[in-house]
């Protein structure tokens, strides 16, 4: 089984509080505007955002989209979301919640986004399924994710990364191969690019991209 059996019934907060404190500065510093708004270009209908973190992704939503429901399971970092949601221009509903049990109802939505959140989440096979649950039949997954390096060097950094990795950030694990599980999961990939974001000379096991869209079969 991909990614660890997991308990998650009933629980809609998971606190990250040193993290939740320094990611919106170190994101935004970063600078991932222009890939959001490649990720939901052309999304329409009710959306349901995973793992909405501060809300970045929120100015981004196209006038197309008739509703976001944004889960978030960080209690600092949904307070956040829920100021910029105020903000958006469109609807957003800021909701506690987690990956793998989603309280939404089966195919009650149009396109599901997943943005930096998959290398967190505690299951991730366990929540791709429940995203798939929630999708309509031929709706659309988006996601722009951290993933594993192609090349052998780079996977085995990532892997040593991940030692410690998560402890610092949120649970982040950079050595997750999510492009396949995606692909594994219930869903046609439609398009997807790889790239290394942010551009430094530095080492940053962090870096392997990936933006892409996939289908609901």
């Amino acid at each position: 089984m991909i990614g660890g059996p997991t308990e998650t019934a009933g629980v809609t907060d998971l606190r990250h509080p040193i993290f939740a404190r320094l990611y919106p500065r170190l994101d935004a510093k970063a600078g991932g505007d222009a890939h959001r708004a490649e990720l939901l270009d052309g999304a329409a209908g009710r959306v349901l955002e995973l793992g909405a973190g501060y809300g970045a992704n929120f100015p981004h939503y196209p006038a197309q989209v008739t509703e976001v429901v944004a889960v978030e399971p960080e209690p600092r970092l949904r307070a956040l979301a829920a100021r910029a949601a105020g903000a958006a221009p469109v609807p957003v509903t800021v909701l506690p919640g987690v990956a793998e049990d989603l309280e939404l109802d089966d195919a009650s939505v149009d396109v599901a986004v997943a943005s930096l959140v998959l290398c967190s989440v505690r299951d991730p096979v366990r929540a791709l399924a429940e995203l798939r649950r929630v999708l309509r039949p031929g709706g659309e997954l988006r996601y722009y994710e951290h993933v594993r390096g192609r090349t052998a060097r780079k996977a085995r950094f990532q892997r040593y990364a991940d030692l410690g990795w998560p402890f610092i950030a949120g649970g982040c694990r950079v050595s997750r191969p999510t492009d396949e599980w995606i692909a594994r999961s219930g869903f046609t990939v439609r398009r997807e690019r790889r790239f290394e974001f942010p551009p430094t000379r530095m080492p940053n096991p962090a870096s392997p991209h990936v933006l892409g869209l996939a289908v609901r079969d």
